[in-house]
């Protein structure tokens, strides 16, 4: 009797790369990877690698759990996911992280941009608009954890910073800023003008790599100079920052371990966020049959190239276990201190949200006293580590401040090949659209933004 050459593991629902029409895909485990099986009628039948590493991709199943809901949904439910965004009612999570999208213009034009932007090709958002925008998220969330300013180049909008007042008279927990970096490179003045809103506020800045070829291949230009420039005034103002890595295979991929070495380094840096390549908007040198790279490989990937972390210290974010993963630790001086081994799966699920002491503890607690000791800054913050700490116990040492913190996530944005339904319903980076509604990153740049007008 023949015997097939997968497992196969479980089922669920994709889209066609070709149509974006809705199809049943197969999730098989063959030569212990993990891929998507779909079939098209009219497009064939694709297999799509979404995992490298089995047990990581299964142990994901471990860290499910109830989701938060937003105060109100704000479409119906008439095509099924992953037509209905906006949210539909059967959409399982709210909003951990909303974009607004102040412009659709920036001032450079990167090879590599879901949002299609350029210096000609769009137009900034007048502020009427992007107060309501901002009060459609505190209409959804209430008190929204994070928005992030975003475009486009918000900075180059005309009346930036009453942007960042209006979004300040918000209940909002915590501002970013995401951004080039041009711009604070270029103005120390501007700089320091955005350092004064801390606390609660961050720069979410562009850093793709330290070789000239790979930024010239992803922005077009070689911009080391411009990315130092910048960090040096962030340092210089410690204004909290988290590093964004778009992720091509091949071509960044090596440079994954220096960029976490740096980054724990400079003192206004609090994370590193990696963003494998999504294939929507503008993606002029990425094929996604070879340069697109999974979550797992990005985890392995952090794991040879930088002793910081064990294999225990990334794990998925319980919220959406299989497209985020996460690795928090301390900064205190000289010493850095992984946390997230600390916590079993279990005990993550039934503490999330609920605050903890270190006194529970005890193989970290005597270190922090130590290093308390040592130098580490005791005076209280009102922008406090606690808040910050997504989907996890909150953390409650009232000796550490925010630039404490150091984490590393992997984020993985789904597009027409790897997309799994499953995974859609429970994505929590969502983007306000400028109809109102708001819409998960996935479905917003492969299926809801409109690349002819950008508007």
């Amino acid at each position: 009797m023949a015997t097939r050459d997968y497992i196969f593991y479980d089922l669920t629902n994709s889209i066609c790369s070709q149509c974006l029409k809705k199809v049943e895909a197969k999730i098989i485990i063959q030569h212990d990877q993990v891929y998507l099986l779909k079939n098209c009628l009219e497009h064939g039948r694709e297999k799509v690698l979404i995992s490298t590493d089995v047990d990581y991709y299964k142990k994901c199943r471990e860290f499910n759990k109830p989701n938060d809901m937003p105060v109100q949904f704000n479409t119906a439910i008439k095509q099924g996911c992953p037509y209905d965004c906006g949210l539909c009612p059967d959409h399982e999570q709210h909003s951990c992280m909303t974009l607004v999208e102040v412009t659709s213009l920036c001032n450079l034009t990167c090879p590599t941009c879901y949002a299609n932007s350029s210096p000609t090709h769009g137009r900034h958002r007048t502020l009427a608009e992007i107060d309501k925008m901002l009060d459609i998220v505190v209409a959804n969330e209430g008190e929204p954890d994070v928005v992030q300013i975003s475009g486009g180049e918000p900075t180059i909008h005309p009346d930036f910073f009453q942007i960042l007042d209006l979004a300040k008279q918000k209940p909002i927990r915590h501002l970013m800023l995401n951004t080039n970096g041009v711009k604070i490179a270029k103005d120390k003045a501007f700089a320091e003008k955005l350092a004064s809103y801390k606390p609660g506020f961050e720069i979410y800045l562009q850093f793709d790599s330290f070789e000239s070829k790979t930024w010239e291949s992803l922005r077009g230009l070689d911009l080391n100079e411009t990315k130092a420039k910048a960090l040096e005034h962030l340092n210089e103002l410690n204004l909290s920052t988290t590093l964004v890595v778009t992720l091509q295979k091949g071509l960044n991929t090596s440079e994954i371990g220096k960029i976490i070495e740096f980054a724990v380094k400079q003192k206004c840096v609090r994370g590193v966020t990696f963003q494998p390549t999504q294939f929507a908007g503008r993606a002029e040198h990425f094929d996604p049959k070879t340069d697109s790279i999974t979550l797992s490989e990005v985890r392995t990937a952090i794991l040879e190239q930088t002793d910081l972390f064990l294999p225990e210290d990334l794990i998925p974010v319980p919220c959406h276990p299989d497209a985020i993963s996460m690795g928090y630790a301390l900064k205190l001086g000289n010493e850095f201190v992984p946390l997230t081994r600390f916590f079993d799966p279990e005990e993550l699920l039934t503490m999330s949200g609920n605050t903890i002491n270190f006194e529970h503890v005890p193989e970290i607690k005597q270190k922090l006293y130590n290093l308390f000791s040592t130098g580490c800054s005791t005076e209280s913050a009102t922008d406090e580590l606690r808040a910050i700490m997504c989907c996890l116990p909150k953390i409650d040492v009232p000796e550490l401040k925010y630039e404490n913190l150091f984490r590393v996530i992997i984020s993985q944005f789904y597009d027409a090949y790897n997309m799994d339904i499953r995974g859609v319903k429970k994505s929590c980076v969502h983007i306000v659209h400028p109809d109102g509604r708001i819409i998960p990153f996935d479905t917003m740049n492969l299926i809801h933004r409109n690349h002819t007008t950008n508007d």
